[in-house]
């Protein structure tokens, strides 16, 4: 059995088991969320952490995702998207890179690409 990648970042914010947000998160480096969530969340350069008693309703933005819980809305991600049991997912997911463990349940579109680059302004 393959073991989880372990990010060589360490968290630098965690939202526990019982708390919640309503509302945009913005953040760089590592998060890990094990409360509930509702709305945006949204990084360049960061990675995010679902734990596995999290529930997430929201558009997820981010470089890396690993999910263990429950996430409700889309997924996008620069780097990859990981799934580990008992992750249950619901809503599409685009990145080059995505894994899904035996396990999981997963609902919704998968697309394996990477991200379109900006178009490029003439002068």
């Amino acid at each position: 059995m393959k073991k989880e990648k372990q990010s060589s970042d360490t968290i630098s914010t965690f939202l526990g088991h019982g708390t919640s947000v309503d509302g945009t998160i913005e953040f760089q480096g590592t998060i890990r969320l094990d409360g509930n969530v509702q709305g945006q969340i949204n990084s360049r350069g960061g990675t995010l952490i679902i734990g596995d008693k999290a529930v997430i309703q929201a558009k997820v933005q981010v470089d890396h995702i690993i999910v263990k819980g429950e996430v409700h809305g889309s997924i996008e991600a620069k780097e990859r998207i990981e799934a580990y049991p008992p992750a249950r997912i619901t809503g599409d997911v685009k990145a080059p890179v995505i894994s899904i463990e035996s396990g999981v349940v997963f609902n919704g579109k998968c697309i394996m690409e990477k991200p379109s680059a900006p178009p490029v302004k003439e002068d």
